[in-house]
């Protein structure tokens, strides 16, 4: 069941990232949600490391750190994705 959370909340803030950042991203949205995942491991890191790992209630700072990690990475896993593969789907 684990991994199902984390592929649902990969996908969802995969999906926030994209829409939080300007312009249009060409990643598709499978790439999208496993970059999604990936702020979510990295932000539960940061929390981690900033103390915040747990809280009483909603732990709004995690989901925070979880979300900036996602921006980050969204926008820099797009970059890659269109400087090798995207560059590739235009030009057919």
């Amino acid at each position: 069941m684990g991994w199902l959370w984390a592929i649902i909340v990969g996908f969802v803030l995969g999906l926030i990232a994209k829409a939080i950042l300007p312009g249009k991203q060409h990643s598709p949205l499978w790439l999208t949600t496993i970059f999604g995942m990936l702020g979510a491991i990295v932000g539960n890191a940061i929390a981690r490391a900033a103390g915040v790992e747990e809280t009483a209630g909603i732990d709004w700072s995690r989901h925070a750190f979880q979300l900036i990690a996602a921006i980050i990475i969204v926008a820099v896993g797009d970059m890659a994705y269109m400087a090798t593969l995207g560059k590739r789907k235009q030009q057919t």
